[in-house]
């Protein structure tokens, strides 16, 4: 069936709006908002970031989709408050990308924590017996400290996926791959400086992204709307505004509690101050 409407969302900008820390659900979400605009054939996307970064498979999930997007329209990244790690592996999956002179992004790097409770656990006399069919079955458990050969396991897991995102950053870029790597050594750095060093194409705000998005495509910066691709919102929120707020508190802190949760052990394209 041809979407009786198709005409009009060729004549309007669309927008997606990452936010907070990348994991399963934001994978979930943006796959099926790009799959939207491909299907309405929109001529144009606008990238809205504001995330640290997050999982490494979740992030290469999204810039993939993105790469293959932009072969069918133009796809503009803005980065907000923060796009760093891996808000700037997603963004890499944009033709291009404007930042606000004091954007937080950066951080380019690889990172994996473990916790180890071992004294901890030795002061209220509790210890595990584990049965296991190698050496390394239980890499990074908590209760006991890291061997010299497992140390070497992790960093060599750690190196890679650091490889990875720096052959995708100096790809995207079209930069040397030795270039990318004197400055992604986990530092963080402004937008400003984000341009001189090619990270980004412009400096500017969300608004100056949008119209410079409509200009890519021979639009008028003035007059195209732009059409929101968003999670549709609880039914509590929709009903009752004024518990936006709070909710939106709470569920915030309990999505950042989950994550770190559910993220304890895998390398991550992370922000951590």
């Amino acid at each position: 069936m041809v979407w009786p409407f198709q005409p009009k969302f060729r004549k309007q900008i669309a927008r997606i709006e990452i936010t907070g820390a990348i994991a399963s659900a934001t994978r979930k979400r943006v796959l099926e908002a790009l799959k939207t605009v491909e299907e309405k054939k929109f001529p144009a996307l606008l990238l809205r970031i504001d995330s640290p970064g997050g999982t490494v498979g979740d992030s290469q999930e999204i810039y993939s989709a993105l790469k293959r997007l932009r072969e069918k329209l133009k796809i503009v990244a803005s980065f907000g408050n923060i796009s760093a790690s891996g808000g700037v592996y997603i963004g890499m999956g944009a033709q291009h990308i404007m930042a606000n002179p004091g954007t937080i992004t950066g951080s380019i790097g690889v990172i994996l924590r473990g916790n180890n409770l071992e004294r901890l656990l030795q002061k209220i006399g509790v210890s595990f017996k584990v049965i296991k069919s190698g050496p390394y079955k239980d890499i990074l458990a908590f209760d006991r400290e890291l061997t010299e050969q497992e140390q070497n396991i992790l960093q060599e897991l750690i190196d890679t996926s650091y490889q990875q995102f720096v052959e995708t950053v100096a790809q995207a870029r079209s930069l040397e791959v030795e270039t990318v790597r004197s400055f992604a050594d986990g530092r963080i750095f402004t937008g400003q400086q984000a341009l001189g060093l090619g990270i980004v194409d412009q400096l500017g705000t969300e608004e100056d992204a949008r119209r410079w998005t409509a200009e890519l495509v021979g639009l008028d910066p003035e007059k195209t709307p732009v059409y929101t691709l968003e999670e549709r919102k609880p039914l509590l929120s929709r009903i009752l505004p004024g518990s936006r707020q709070t909710s939106s508190r709470v569920g915030t802190s309990l999505n950042w509690l989950e994550f770190e949760v559910s993220t304890s052990g895998l390398p991550l394209w992370l922000y951590r101050p």
